[in-house]
């Protein structure tokens, strides 16, 4: 029963109004033992407990079912021969009960990574929200990160006083040949461009001498007098900015007579960066982007103990000290530590415990002869991948 029915008394049911809540009185299916419940409507009521307590007893196999027992039954008899029928449950009487719909009847399975969003299913609905209202802010400047559209560029332009003379660009990269830039701007029909803030003409450019080191140019797509309400004029408006985003890989640059040029781009950057665009799987825990390079994500690591990798310090490294070591197959690192452990005097028959401390730093270092604990480890890592060395 939900918080909201807690202080209503069950025993006199001639008091609850069937108009506003469900009576479901001596319900005694399976595991149910004539209980009696009142359930609000038009609220959200959340039946949980331990397994067997009758949930779904009480849920779909007596409340569901006999809702749509009910609405069945008030359809014609033939549209009922098309439908199945549900049994009658075993119940004193259930008022108030409206037609019933069943989404879905699972049973959840759990695993470690299994958070309460995962298992209600709210989890992708939130992801799906936080992908469409998500915004991106640039870390190097704080600013909001937004891909313009035409439209943008149109409303920036319709704010400006009427008689404003509006010049649209893109820009181009010349690659430190500048001629030949101008050349393939004027093959593509644009006639003028502009260097160093001056706005000149490609023909007369290309009949004189034209400047050194210039690395980029602004190539002009067209020039107007705003006019406010000329929908002839923002057609025009909106084509020539489509061209500069084409041409323009993106950007499309907009000076007004003696304002400071704002650009506007079609790709997600800001400060010389392209972001990703907010993705549903953005939000998903599982994504490894921008997770920990350490943990991959995972909030753990594996790393070495040496108590387990030492665990009786009692012997020498001759008698086993090493766990790791003393197995058939990893034996053999023993063994050629002992063929060279004479070149550099190590103690081989001392007991670890009595070892000195650069004796210790020998062992899992290793020198010129030996590769020494830490590479073993290493080596383990990289053949993980093969069952006999996961140890």
């Amino acid at each position: 029963m939900s918080e909201a029915n807690a202080a209503i008394s069950l025993e006199n049911f001639a008091d609850i109004d069937p108009a506003e809540n469900i009576i479901i009185k001596g319900a005694r299916l399976h595991n149910l033992k004539n209980v009696d419940v009142v359930i609000p409507k038009n609220q959200f009521t959340v039946v949980t407990g331990v397994s067997g307590s009758g949930k779904s007893s009480l849920c779909i196999d007596t409340l569901f079912a006999e809702g749509q027992r009910r609405y069945v039954e008030s359809l014609s008899s033939y549209a009922r021969q098309f439908l199945s029928r549900m049994q009658k449950p075993d119940v004193d009487y259930i008022k108030g009960i409206c037609p019933a719909i069943a989404i879905e009847q699972k049973v959840s399975t759990r695993t470690s990574r299994s958070t309460v969003g995962t298992l209600t299913e709210i989890y992708d609905y939130l992801r799906l929200l936080y992908a469409r209202i998500g915004i991106t802010f640039s870390p190097v400047s704080g600013k909001r990160v937004k891909k313009h559209e035409v439209s943008d560029v149109i409303d920036h332009i319709e704010k400006q006083k009427e008689g404003s003379k509006v010049f649209i660009y893109f820009p181009q990269n010349t690659n430190g040949n500048l001629e030949e830039t101008l050349k393939n701007a004027s093959i593509r029909g644009f006639v003028r461009v502009r260097i160093d803030g001056k706005i000149s003409k490609i023909n007369d450019l290309l009949e004189s001498e034209l400047p050194e080191e210039i690395d980029k140019v602004f190539i002009l797509v067209d020039r107007i007098v705003y006019k406010s309400g000329d929908e002839d004029l923002l057609t025009r408006i909106a084509d020539s900015v489509q061209i500069s985003f084409y041409e323009g890989y993106g950007d499309c640059f907009i000076k007004i007579e003696d304002q400071k040029e704002i650009k506007f781009s079609n790709s997600f950057e800001m400060d010389g960066i392209i972001f990703n665009e907010p993705t549903p799987h953005f939000f998903n825990f599982n994504n490894p982007y921008g997770a920990c390079k350490t943990c991959e994500g995972f909030g753990s690591t594996i790393g070495i103990d040496e108590e387990l990798v030492i665990p009786n310090k009692t012997l020498s490294v001759y008698d086993g000290a090493i766990a790791p070591w003393r197995g058939e197959k990893m034996k053999r690192w023993q063994k050629n530590f002992l063929k060279v452990a004479a070149d550099f005097d190590f103690p081989i028959h001392r007991d670890f415990q009595y070892l000195t401390k650069d004796e210790k730093d020998l062992l899992w270092k290793g020198n010129s002869k030996f590769k020494g604990l830490n590479a073993f480890f290493k080596y383990l890592e990289e053949k993980s991948y093969k069952i006999q060395y996961r140890v």
